[in-house]
């Protein structure tokens, strides 16, 4: 349930909208238990729910609300006060172009960094074709990859 909500806030930008695609989410499941014949794949057919109840939520307003990334910054590994220091800008130049990412391509990269999901499974959740997915991915990574050269040139 964690997962499916951390998903859907990143996906959403609003708790309390998580929230409620959380619920309804978890309804659906419930509703249709049935259908799925391998337990094996519950994880990913939740989050196939999930993403299904995120797009009728997107559907139904007409647009995509966003949201402010405060929870976000405060979601970064604090162990010591120098990881902090070290990690705070990097991690907020990283979100801003994650968020800037096409939705696709933010789908793509958190199902499969993140949530580690398969190309298979994560393909299914998206609801997309694996080679489409791939191409997804790539050009997210491509875009995070330079990000990462052009930082690191600047230090």
């Amino acid at each position: 349930m964690r997962d499916i909500y951390r998903y859907l806030l990143f996906l959403c930008h609003d708790h309390h909208t998580a929230e409620d695609l959380v619920q309804e989410t978890f309804t659906r499941a419930y509703l249709h238990i049935e259908s799925i014949d391998d337990t094996d794949r519950i994880k990913r057919w939740l989050f196939r729910v999930a993403h299904n109840a995120f797009i009728d939520r997107i559907r139904r307003e007409g647009r995509v609300s966003l949201g402010e990334t405060e929870y976000f910054e405060q979601l970064w590994d604090r162990e010591t006060p120098e990881s902090l220091l070290l990690g705070k800008e990097a991690g907020e130049e990283a979100l801003k172009l994650l968020e800037e990412l096409p939705e696709p391509q933010r789908r793509a990269f958190l199902l499969y960094h993140h949530y580690e999901c398969s190309y298979a499974e994560a393909s299914e959740i998206m609801g997309i074709g694996l080679s489409l997915y791939k191409s997804h991915l790539f050009r997210a990574r491509q875009k995070m990859k330079a990000y990462t050269e052009r930082r690191m040139r600047r230090e």
